[in-house]
């Protein structure tokens, strides 16, 4: 494994460059709407596809991907919601901990049933903090992990949970309102985390409108993750890409 999505990264970290990841929940598109996807996608030059979800079939997340390597060249990294998610076509794998919750399972337990499918896929494996922060409802996420999220006004306690999983040696932190957030993460907490750690910061959930995907660049966001916004208005995508790779690096501002 030659580590190339996770230099890609570091590189866009280094540079100051923020890059967007489109969420493709497999359950959620269809060929027709997938082959629009790619298209606007291309066009966008969005710079990762990530593929997954909290209720999945293993049949459509073949199709998926398989679909996604043939139509671009976009990297397509693997955001699994359990260990039936692995697929030995993607380009790397978010090995996702849940450092934000206390479920054991999901900390060490699933990481232990998988080990064996992700040593013998040899993909390229990314140790992620992933984070859940409280977006106003309930989310998929959060129900299937049973855990609670982190306050939405509590960014010194994300911020801390955040530098505990960069001590542990994880190599990025993804901060996730969840799917269908009825708000998106605070640019405080965003920016907050960001000066606690020095790991890329990936920022998801809730964020429908090229500003708010903006005020996460500017708070301090390496990627930007949009997804649902996009089964409605996929027109957005370029908008959206184009205001978040036009961010450059600036002093948040509360």
């Amino acid at each position: 494994m030659a580590n190339t999505i996770y230099r890609n990264i570091l590189a866009g970290q280094r540079q100051r460059k923020r890059r967007i990841a489109v969420l493709v929940d497999p359950d959620h598109f269809s060929v027709k709407e997938m082959s629009e996807l790619i298209q606007l996608a291309l066009g966008a030059k969005v710079d990762f596809f990530f593929v997954g979800g909290s209720l999945l079939s293993t049949t459509l997340l073949d199709q998926c991907v398989r679909f996604l390597k043939q139509q671009s060249d976009i990297p397509v990294v693997l955001f699994p919601g359990s260990i039936t998610q692995i697929h030995p076509k993607v380009d790397a794998i978010l090995l996702l901990t849940l450092i934000s919750g206390r479920n054991p399972d999901l900390l060490i337990g699933k990481h232990v049933e998988a080990a064996p499918l992700l040593k013998a896929s040899e993909r390229e494996l990314i140790p992620t903090g992933y984070m859940l922060i409280d977006g106003g409802r309930q989310t998929t996420a959060s129900y299937i992990s049973n855990t609670t999220p982190i306050p939405a006004d509590k960014p010194d306690i994300a911020a801390m949970t955040a530098l505990a999983g960069e001590m542990l040696g994880l190599k990025t932190i993804y901060l996730d309102a969840g799917s269908g957030a009825q708000t998106p993460i605070s640019p405080a907490m965003i920016h907050t985390v960001k000066q606690t750690v020095d790991l890329p910061l990936i920022v998801g959930g809730g964020m429908r409108t090229p500003e708010s995907a903006v005020q996460a660049a500017k708070a301090g966001a390496d990627i930007v993750v949009i997804g649902n916004v996009l089964e409605d208005q996929k027109e957005l995508l370029l908008e959206i890409a184009s205001s978040v790779h036009q961010v450059t690096h600036e002093p948040f501002n509360r």
